[in-house]
């Protein structure tokens, strides 16, 4: 792999942002809509331009925890993001007044 390449490479996943993102629902009776307003929300944020991975999982030791991945190209594809219509129309008011939000923002290390 020529220098100039890997260089590139090395400078690109630098400047990709990792986050992960761990919600906590705060009533058990919305555990169930909170799981498809977040899948609807991966399906949207998917298909953004930018996101490069956006994978929601739920825990298998409490039903009520659910964590969210997601990779993007840039702080500017993220900032994008926070304007489309899953954070505007899903996440932000269907999501994020029932939950209880711990962001993680990550470093890829290895």
């Amino acid at each position: 792999m020529p220098a100039d390449f890997a260089r590139m490479v090395l400078i690109n996943e630098l400047s990709v942002i990792h986050l992960t993102i761990v919600l906590q629902v705060k009533q058990q009776q919305d555990i169930a809509e909170i799981k498809t307003c977040l899948l609807r929300q991966g399906e949207l944020s998917r298909a953004e331009p930018g996101c490069v991975r956006f994978d929601v999982f739920q825990s298998k030791n409490d039903e009520s925890t659910f964590v969210l991945q997601e990779c993007w190209e840039s702080q500017g594809a993220l900032d994008l993001h926070r304007l489309a219509e899953a954070y505007t129309t899903v996440y932000q008011p269907l999501v994020l007044p029932r939950v209880n939000r711990t962001p993680y923002p990550c470093e890829l290390i290895s």
